[in-house]
């Protein structure tokens, strides 16, 4: 059977951070679905700027749980998970998936949503060098590595990291792809 991966966003996300391992999974044969705040399109954050726009498949209100779904993509951004921990039904989805032990994969600021979930105390984290300290006082070990796997829980720490982190959620969903073949940023 397919695997399927929600990924969690809303607009101001990283433009690579997105694209790029949603392009992957794909290639991996893993399906995909965005879910966001408001129906419409989501506008991505490229190089200072407004980058690409891309289609929601679904509402956060219209999920109602983590059913039918393998895994979760957080992406970053500085906009994007700043927007999604203020929402109470986003932050609930993440602490869903995070019982369900099913993987979560966070990148740059997403591991926001992961302390704001209460999931990463006594977890080995990475992400964004601003973030970090949030992270620690979260209860989490942070490191400083392209891919920090801790049991459910995979985090990286930008978009340089994005082969590693792709492989990291596809090996997770059991799936494999040589990461020779994965985009980077």
């Amino acid at each position: 059977m397919t695997k399927r991966v929600m990924i969690l966003a809303t607009d101001g996300f990283e433009q690579s951070e997105l694209m790029k391992p949603k392009a992957n999974l794909e290639k991996a044969g893993i399906e995909t679905e965005v879910v966001s705040l408001e129906s419409g399109e989501i506008k991505g954050w490229q190089d200072g700027n407004w980058g690409e726009s891309v289609r929601v498949d679904k509402t956060v209100d219209e999920v109602a749980n983590c059913e039918g779904y393998d895994a979760l993509l957080l992406p970053g951004g500085q906009m994007n998970p700043d927007i999604l921990r203020m929402n109470e039904r986003a932050i609930a989805i993440v602490r869903e998936f995070g019982m369900a032990g099913k993987p979560i994969a966070a990148i740059c600021h997403a591991p926001w949503l992961l302390a704001e979930a209460g999931l990463i105390d006594g977890k080995t984290v990475t992400g964004w060098p601003s973030i970090r300290a949030d992270l620690k006082n979260a209860g989490a070990n942070v490191v400083d590595q392209e891919v920090a796997t801790d049991g459910q829980i995979i985090t990286s720490r930008n978009p340089d990291d994005i082969p590693a982190f792709s492989k990291a959620l596809i090996d997770s969903l059991g799936e494999t792809v040589e990461q020779a073949e994965l985009e980077a940023a």
